[in-house]
């Protein structure tokens, strides 16, 4: 009778423990990408929100200048008064689409605090304003260009509006800058 050696089948305690030493590791490195990966979308909705406000406030911006008509740059002389400012200004007035010409109290206002680093708007002459941008947008530069304001000098009412600032939250990594600029032409025929 031959006698049978039983051999032992299975893991030892050594290859279990390197095992699952390499599984946890493995797994660490997985879920840190994964929370990495969550954070950065995060971010990125954050800034896409925020650059999205800013697109609205632009778009509106210059669909109502222009509607409008009888732009007054800057905030000196007579509202009504059509006004160029070729070499910029940080307030614009206009006459808006539905306005009356001969009421000084219903021109629209588009202007750049620059304590506050917003860009505002009026419908009652610079009575009253409300912010157009979030706060997290810090607007750093606003200006609008005014050319052919006066309808006696052949040339088409145009207004460029150049703006620049950081969107985004307070850190550096989901903080952009932008520098955008804008060009509406007054829609009723002026020359």
């Amino acid at each position: 009778m031959q006698l049978k050696i039983l051999e032992n089948r299975g893991f030892s305690l050594i290859e279990l423990m390197v095992s699952v030493a390499l599984f946890s590791t493995v797994m660490l490195v997985s879920i840190g990408s994964l929370l990495a990966l969550a954070d950065a979308n995060r971010k990125a909705q954050a800034l896409q929100s925020v650059m999205n406000n800013l697109n609205t406030a632009i778009d509106g911006m210059v669909r109502s200048l222009r509607m409008g008509s009888v732009y007054h740059c800057g905030s000196g002389g007579v509202l009504t008064t059509p006004l160029s400012c070729e070499n910029s200004g940080a307030i614009i007035f206009f006459e808006e689409f539905d306005g009356d010409l001969n009421n000084a109290a219903d021109q629209w206002a588009y202007q750049y605090d620059s304590i506050t680093k917003r860009l505002y708007k009026s419908e009652d002459s610079g009575g009253t304003w409300f912010a157009l941008t979030a706060p997290e947008i810090q607007m750093d530069e606003v200006k609008f260009f005014v050319v052919g304001a006066d309808n006696t000098d052949q040339i088409q009412p145009k207004v460029v509006v150049v703006l620049r600032g950081t969107a985004g939250g307070t850190s550096a990594k989901t903080r952009t800058t932008f520098s955008v600029q804008s060009t509406a032409v007054q829609r009723a025929i002026d020359i």
